[in-house]
């Protein structure tokens, strides 16, 4: 493994080492994270991840791609044939670039482990990631937590869950999903009898009625599920039509 992370690379630093990537067969984890690599080090990054099929695992977090960046690691990202974990939270996707970045997801084979948590995903970025889920038949964790996704957005995700069978984790918490939103996540899996989906995190909000019998009958279709809200796993009911989160968490069987 090599960890260079937050040592302020930038774009000198990303054409120097990926010069190098060109070169290796021997690193596997790769850590790069806080490197100050923007869309111009992009291009360099993704050449190296285009031509280099040894390293499994790379962080790229903590950086300062944007939209533009978004496009060129997705191609690179659908080329790549080793990557198995790639970590690219805490960047700058919005839109457009959240959405070509993801699309080169649905056409990659290897990659397992996806995290691009705190980005600006948006509902077309969700929506991207929806049509992905669809086409992906390898990805085994998805994290999307804080990326300004809707009840609409939630809507697209839930249309490529109804059709995925490999995902087994989901977080999507700190998002604006509200009831609507996590009820059609809920929903999808419901309508998915071949689902892998095991851990499931949906965003820590007030539980309606409607809500929280979903999830009961989620809970009663696929038992082993673990289900949590923020964090929380299980959810408490105060009366018929008002339910609350346990402050405690508390997995339940």
């Amino acid at each position: 493994a090599v960890d260079l992370s937050d040592n302020k690379l930038g774009v000198e630093g990303a054409k120097a080492f990926s010069a190098m990537l060109l070169e290796n067969t021997t690193i596997v984890t790769l850590q790069l994270s806080g490197n100050e690599f923007d869309d111009h080090a992009a291009k360099y990054l993704a050449d190296a991840i285009t031509a280099n099929s040894r390293v499994e695992v790379l962080d790229l977090s903590y950086n300062m791609f944007g939209d533009k960046a978004g496009e060129i690691l997705g191609t690179a990202i659908a080329e790549n044939t080793g990557l198995k974990e790639l970590k690219i939270s805490w960047n700058r996707f919005h839109s457009q670039g959240a959405a070509a970045l993801v699309k080169g997801l649905g056409a990659n084979i290897f990659l397992k482990v996806l995290d691009v948590s705190y980005n600006g995903f948006g509902n077309s970025g969700a929506a991207a990631l929806g049509e992905a889920l669809k086409a992906n038949s390898v990805l085994e964790e998805l994290h999307v937590s804080n990326n300004c996704i809707s009840v609409e957005g939630a809507r697209h995700v839930a249309a490529g869950l109804k059709e995925n069978k490999t995902l087994r984790r989901l977080n999507m918490t700190r998002n604006p999903m509200q009831s609507e939103g996590c009820c059609g996540v809920l929903k999808a899996l419901q309508a998915n009898s071949g689902t892998g989906i095991e851990i499931l995190d949906l965003p820590d909000i007030p539980v309606n009625k409607e809500l929280a019998d979903l999830c009961d009958a989620v809970k009663i279709l696929f038992p082993n599920l673990l289900l949590r809200h923020g964090g929380n796993t299980k959810l408490q009911r105060k009366s018929q039509s008002k339910v609350e989160l346990q402050t405690q968490p508390e997995v339940v069987g």
